[in-house]
């Protein structure tokens, strides 16, 4: 795994354990990331994303100066949330896995 996607991972982790969510699955693509968030319907998914993506977007930066020339942002105003409950947990698990042999 290269090391700006362990290091995202991470900081990810850390993020989650910081706010009180929990990731229990990732996966890191070329050009966006694939996150299972567990978080109190209180705080509420979009906030956890709003923490990863902004937290993680100047730590990253500061952490790989390359990501600043090469991108203007690290992250996009886009997102996209669904809830599982249509089908299982291990069939959302089993999807982003499948992803990185794509």
């Amino acid at each position: 795994m290269p090391p700006i996607d362990q290091a995202l991972k991470e900081l990810f982790l850390e993020i989650a354990d910081e706010y009180g969510f929990s990731i229990p699955d990732m996966e890191v693509m070329p050009d966006h990331v694939h996150l299972i968030i567990d978080c109190s319907p209180r705080f509420g998914v979009m906030n956890c994303v709003r923490k990863l993506k902004g937290i993680s977007s100047r730590r990253m930066r500061d952490r790989f100066p390359e990501l600043k020339s090469k991108l203007p942002t690290l992250w996009t105003r886009s997102s996209f949330i669904s809830s599982v409950g249509s089908v299982s947990l291990a069939v959302v698990q089993q999807y982003i896995e499948n992803q990185k042999n794509k």
